[in-house]
């Protein structure tokens, strides 16, 4: 499969390391041989699929009636469903790293070094193959959501903007799972890391309960939470409310594990592959 893409009329033979636009055609190369790989392991998608709506009908009807108390569950449904989205996206970017780290192990990557393709290529095309899969991410738990009983009630326009900010930022946080799966020995220590990292993010923001319902020393650290902010922008995105404060302080964090991240996974992987 790797082999065939490669080969015919779009054979990607341009030096190591060349120009910009080189990189884009061999990472969408690389990034269509990971879609066609997932789609001859559709498996591979239950933690975009069935995953959400386990989280979803949990916390809901589970634990919804104790937590919203006078508000019902059809109110704290319309809490939740765009907090859900956020940490639906930061747990599927787990795969991402875990993906990454198999390809090593098996020697996948020894050959692409051996092709003419751009060095960072493998790691780029890796990272845009995830967009189809936070698109999923957000059509199922939009979609789920709406048969649960949750109501966009903003527009159209909205909701496209809260989806691609949504799937933006788990592509930037999903460097920070490439870097991982770059940095650990396993695919199962990938997780164990990215677990220790997304849970207190998760769980340590205003996704399933208010930020003023929290101890004064946990408040601190739910404020200054990435997944906080972009919750935050979600909800008013979606179902209205402020939007540009959360957003400003979303994209900033976007730029930062950009800045961060893409460095420091590609400096780990020219030392691994």
């Amino acid at each position: 499969m790797t082999t065939a893409v490669f080969t015919g009329p779009d054979r990607l033979d341009h030096p190591r390391g060349g120009s910009f636009a080189a990189l884009l055609r061999h990472s969408g190369a690389l990034a269509k041989r990971s879609l066609i790989k997932t789609t001859r392991t559709p498996e591979a998608l239950i933690d975009v699929t069935i995953q959400p709506v386990i989280f979803l009908l949990m916390f809901t009807y589970l634990f919804g009636g104790a937590i919203a108390g006078a508000g019902g569950r059809s109110g704290y449904l319309q809490l939740l469903l765009p907090g859900m989205l956020a940490q639906s996206l930061a747990m599927g970017s787990i795969a991402l790293g875990q993906n990454l780290n198999a390809d090593i192990e098996k020697g996948v990557f020894d050959r692409f070094r051996s092709l003419p393709v751009s060095r960072s290529a493998p790691l780029v095309g890796a990272v845009l193959a995830d967009i189809v899969r936070y698109f999923t991410v957000c059509a199922v738990t939009l979609g789920v959501g709406t048969v649960m009983g949750f109501r966009i009630e903003t527009g159209a326009s909205a909701t496209v903007a809260a989806v691609a900010l949504a799937i933006g930022f788990g592509l930037c946080f999903g460097w920070v799972s490439v870097w991982v799966g770059m940095l650990v020995r396993t695919p199962g220590a990938v997780q164990g890391v990215m677990f220790l990292l997304v849970f207190p993010l998760s769980f340590g923001s205003d996704v399933f309960v208010p930020a003023n319902t929290l101890p004064g020393w946990l408040q601190a650290f739910v404020h200054v939470n990435p997944i906080t902010h972009l919750v935050g922008a979600e909800r008013g995105l979606l179902i209205g409310g402020p939007v540009a404060h959360h957003l400003i302080i979303t994209l900033g964090w976007m730029a930062g594990l950009l800045v961060v991240f893409v460095p420091l996974a590609l400096r780990a992987y020219n030392k691994r592959a």
